[in-house]
């Protein structure tokens, strides 16, 4: 059940970048307006409150993809075990 959504999110790794950089692109702009508005005027914090919600949601699911693709390729390189238990061979 698990193992289908990895290798799902984690199928197209460039699409996930892209969508971690967007949303860390939202952030920083986020941070800037909600810092400028702590000097001139709130509204601009709001703004900067209102954007910081799809950037943490875009930052997130590209760094989901990223960590599912870095996983299904640990997964994938999981052999399965032997079938003799004996240590002392």
């Amino acid at each position: 059940m698990l193992k289908p959504l990895i290798y799902r999110l984690g199928s197209n790794p460039k699409l996930s970048l892209a969508r971690f950089f967007r949303g860390l692109a939202l952030f920083v702009l986020a941070v800037i307006l909600i810092c400028i508005g702590y000097y001139t005027h709130y509204s601009l914090q709001i703004i900067g409150v209102v954007i910081l919600v799809p950037a943490l949601f875009f930052a997130g699911w590209g760094y989901c993809g990223i960590f599912a693709n870095r996983f299904s390729q640990v997964i994938k390189n999981i052999g399965p075990k032997s079938s003799d238990p004996d240590l002392w061979k």
